[in-house]
């Protein structure tokens, strides 16, 4: 009897411990999921661009050298200029020229043309008249066969003759007093709207003669000296870009709910020990992946993760392109 109740007594403080030891592990893997931050492991992106000039020449001079930073707009290298210099001159005189010829169409015919014009009607007014007098006369004159029947034809040809010059002289003073025909104003406009196109085009390729950094960053590498010719979309510099710095680092499903876009995280890198910098999720993948194999550990080996990007303030410029870095993620408030 005193045996079972030392077995019993044995039996309920070993449950007593699994207990125990089940709510200290079960509070354990609660702690860990929710009340502890969220570590992550990631590197600072590789952002890097290629900048080239858009049209070809001859470099006239390279303004910075491999390690300078530079800033957003800042002038890199520029080209000799005197040939896009004479395409948009040539431009700007073809549009003058369009421009000149849209202008007389529009304005219409000079009051000198209008007033010759008015002349010959009245001319071939006065020649119609007098022919007509004559057709009359030469008509009394045959009734009485005091004239052939040819002096009649021939007054009546010229009187005929007469009327169309008049007719046609009213017709040029009507058209000038019309101005030109709607049609011929259109295609003169077209004309013009292309030779402002080509002037546009010319005076961009002359603006694409000075090479510009897109943004903030340090000139990695300069391909091309002073004097090379080059020709369009060529590499001149490889920029780096240091501003904004970007991080991308891999989140396991089970913890993805811990992380929204906007969330404060804290940034430390080897370089700065002891030191944490701020930072912002940015971005998460939409898409699972496997685990990359630079942040692959014993663990999550096999996991699907979902890829971060973090934009993180770096203002004395500490993190470097490639850098491994460990993020801090707070947790979520209740």
């Amino acid at each position: 009897m005193a045996l079972s109740r030392m077995a019993r007594g044995l039996l309920l403080g070993a449950l007593a411990l699994a207990c125990l030891g089940g709510g200290l592990w079960g509070w354990k893997l609660y702690e860990g999921r929710h009340g502890k931050g969220l570590t992550l492991y990631g590197n600072v992106d590789i952002r890097q661009v290629d900048l080239g000039f858009r049209v070809g020449g001859r470099i006239a001079a390279v303004l910075v050298d491999e390690g300078d930073a530079v800033t957003e707009g800042q002038p890199l290298a520029r080209l000799d200029a005197d040939l896009l210099l004479q395409q948009r001159d040539q431009a700007a005189a073809g549009l003058a020229g369009q421009k000149a010829d849209l202008a007389r169409l529009e304005r219409g015919y000079r009051t000198e043309e209008v007033a010759q014009a008015r002349a010959q009607v009245a001319a071939a007014r006065a020649v119609a008249e007098n022919a007509a007098i004559n057709l009359h006369r030469v008509s009394t004159m045959r009734a009485s066969n005091a004239i052939s029947q040819k002096e009649l034809d021939n007054a009546r040809a010229s009187d005929r003759e007469a009327t169309a010059r008049l007719r046609s002289a009213q017709d040029q003073l009507d058209m000038l007093l019309s101005g030109y025909r709607e049609e011929d104003v259109l295609a003169q406009r077209a004309a013009v709207a292309a030779a402002e196109a080509e002037l546009r085009h010319a005076e961009i390729q002359l603006a694409d003669g000075v090479l510009h950094a897109p943004q903030k960053g340090i000139v990695l590498t300069r391909a091309r000296e002073a004097g090379s010719i080059v020709q369009p979309g060529q590499t001149v510099y490889t920029l780096t870009l240091t501003h904004p710095v970007w991080l991308r680092a891999y989140v396991d499903e089970p913890n993805l709910g811990r992380i929204r876009p906007g969330m404060p995280v804290r940034v430390a890198v080897d370089a700065a020990p002891g030191r944490t910098f701020p930072g912002t999720v940015g971005f998460i993948s939409p898409t699972a992946e496997f685990t990359p194999k630079t942040v692959e550990t014993r663990e999550v080996r096999t996991a699907l993760v979902y890829r971060l990007r973090i934009r993180a303030e770096d203002p004395e410029n500490v993190m470097r392109q490639g850098m491994p870095v460990t993020i801090f993620a707070e947790p979520a408030a209740p």
